[in-house]
Parts: C-alpha cells; structure tokens; sequence
C-alpha cells in the first residue's frame, strides 16, 4: 500500500507515446488490409482464369458433340437395308440416318419418313428394288444414296422320297 504522505506521481502511460502507438496500429492494420485485399484480388484473377478455361473447353466438347452427330453438314449418315436379300414374301428393313436434313424423301415410297438419327421401315418388295434416298437442308442443299434389296425367287423344295424296307 502507498504511503500517502508521499508525493504521488503521476501515472505514467503504459508506452510513452500514444500517437506513436496508435500510429503503428493503424500501419498494421492497413497493412494487414493490403493483404487480405491482393490475395483477395488475385484469387479472383485465378477463378475468372479457370471460367474462362472452363468456358473454352465446354464449347470444344459441345462442338465435338455435335460433329458426333452429325455436326453442320448435311449428309445421310447410313442407308443400308437388313438382310441385305430376300425371298418373294419376304419382308428386310430399310434403315437410315441423317444429319441436318429438313426434308427426308424415298423413292420408291416406303411410307412416312422424317429426319433422324435412327429410323428404321419394313419394305416387302416383289422384285429387286433400288430405293433412293434423298434429304435437303433449309438452305434448299440436297444429296442422294441409293441401296439395293435383292428379291430373288425361292428355290423350290424337292421332297425326297424315303427307302421303302
């Protein structure tokens, strides 16, 4: 305990110079700002980087998506016919696939026919047939294939007589 008939003196700061220190702690705090704010800023510049990559390497896949299915041109993709011959009575199936067709038509007529990338028609001619297949875009472009099913007669069957014991 103090002794109050001494003199008291006066209370000293804790540092002798408030201005400095508050000085210093304005410094520090502006600088730890400085900080935050430019690795704030360069993350940003890194994430707008990846979107833009990101972005690029989207549209590259979307554009080989579309060449996998056919991409701008327009071209019948397949055109073939399952079985390939048959028999009179018999029925094969004509099948096809286009790409950026507006209009699909085949000749001889098969029945109703439409762009797609898979579509397949039963066909029953009587004798060998060429059916021609022919597509045009909106820009009035058109291209044409041919297949041929062969129909041949069938072979007669000969019954065999079986030995008689």
């Amino acid at each position: 305990m103090a002794d109050p008939n001494l003199p008291s003196q006066p209370v000293k700061p804790l540092f002798g110079r408030p201005f400095l220190l508050s000085s210093m702690a304005a410094l520090c705090v502006i600088y730890v700002a400085f900080l935050f704010f430019s690795r704030w800023e360069s993350n940003r510049t890194i994430e707008k980087r990846n979107a833009v990559k990101a972005a690029e390497e989207q549209h590259a896949n979307d554009v080989a998506g579309v060449q996998g299915l056919g991409g701008s041109e327009l071209a019948i993709r397949a055109l073939y016919l399952s079985p390939p011959a048959i028999y009179t009575g018999e029925s094969s199936q004509l099948c096809y696939d286009v790409s950026n067709a507006k209009t699909v038509a085949v000749d001889p007529p098969v029945g109703e026919v439409w762009p797609s990338h898979s579509r397949c028609l039963d066909v029953a001619p009587r004798k060998t047939t060429k059916y021609t297949m022919t597509i045009s875009d909106a820009k009035g472009q058109s291209t044409s294939q041919f297949v041929e099913l062969k129909v041949t007669e069938r072979p007669p069957v000969h019954a065999k007589s079986l030995p008689s014991n």
